[in-house]
């Protein structure tokens, strides 16, 4: 136990200073460019800058075994006490068990309502000195739960066109995705990567940084994405309930059915002749005329009489021979 700890303090103070150097070479680096001094200093600058990156690919690799290591102690008395104030999470991760719909649901559910506030608070950081000071303090936070929840936040910021805001959180939850996608790669408990992402994300090393905001960049694409279908999927549904309000007695709607009519028809309508309706009726084929009428009063914009309605009759039926009648009369009116 003694020596595991103290190949891991060596490893810890020899990657700090490693940190420390590539920080100061890149910031000569970047003033050297800023003025445009490009001279022989600045290219053993380069050149250091390049060994320091090749060390920092063995220093990945060592942080790695050292996890398996830790991963793979065994538990006793030893590996899970220390002294006083210390606070330490344990490596060991449990294989997950596999949950129903129902019973993530559930957890989701039970996780939100217990750590909300805490939840909004980490999507609104920025800076990943303090995003990493608030996962410290809170380290039940590196969950797929607070994934969920941050991407779920940004769906619904893009539907509300927070677009700015949407793009902030979204900054958050691609930094919670990649804590927990190291978990997975080092098989270890995400807590236990807290720390270990932290680190490298605050060296800006290039290749990590452009995977970074290329997955970022990705993120906010799928968002509005989905927050267009979310959108077209809300309009579709208040389309439908707006359609059910319209429903005639038949169940059609009116509007489907004033469209489907034959203009002359859709004109008496529209100007409420119903002297004008009459004569269209009555020069149309009586079982065409029917049908249109009989579609008239399904969707209501045609309303029989009320004696016509308790009697039962067949509304299209009276209407057509309504019609007929009124004109044979106004046929008549016009001889006299």
């Amino acid at each position: 136990m003694a020596e595991a700890e103290k190949e891991k303090e060596s490893f810890t103070t020899g990657y700090k200073s490693h940190q420390q150097k590539m920080t100061e070479i890149r910031q000569k680096l970047k003033e050297a460019e800023q003025q445009k001094n490009v001279n022989e200093d600045f290219e053993k600058l380069k050149l250091e800058m390049s060994k320091l990156e090749k060390q920092e690919d063995e220093f990945r690799k060592k942080e790695a075994e050292l996890a398996k290591k830790e991963k793979l102690t065994p538990l006793n008395v030893d590996t899970i006490c220390h002294e006083g104030k210390s606070k330490t999470i344990i490596n060991k991760y449990k294989a997950k068990k596999e949950l129903t719909e129902d019973e993530m649901a559930e957890k989701q559910l039970s996780f939100t309502k217990k750590n909300e506030k805490l939840l909004k608070k980490f999507g609104m950081f920025r800076r990943y000195e303090d995003s990493e000071a608030f996962l410290t303090e809170h380290p039940q936070l590196a969950c797929d739960e607070t994934a969920n929840y941050l991407v779920v936040w940004c769906i619904n910021l893009e539907v509300e066109e927070k677009h700015d805001l949407m793009a902030h959180v979204s900054h958050q939850t691609i930094v919670m995705q990649f804590i927990l996608e190291l978990s997975k790669q080092l098989d270890i408990d995400p807590r236990a990567c807290i720390k270990a992402f932290f680190s490298r994300i605050k060296l800006a090393e290039k290749t990590y940084m452009e995977a970074f905001n290329d997955e970022l960049e990705s993120f906010k694409d799928r968002v509005r994405k989905r927050a267009e279908e979310k959108l077209e999927k809300i309009m579709k549904e208040v389309e439908e309930e707006e359609r059910q309000k319209r429903l005639g007695p038949g169940g059609l709607d009116p509007i489907e059915v004033m469209e489907s009519l034959p203009q002359e028809l859709q004109d008496c309508f529209e100007s409420k002749d119903i002297g004008m309706l009459q004569k269209v009726i009555a020069n149309l084929p009586r079982e065409e005329a029917e049908h249109h009428m009989k579609r008239c009063v399904d969707s209501g914009l045609w309303l029989p009489s009320a004696q016509d309605a308790q009697e039962g009759k067949d509304t299209a039926e009276v209407t057509t021979e309504e019609a007929e009648v009124a004109a044979e009369q106004n046929n008549y009116d016009s001889v006299d």
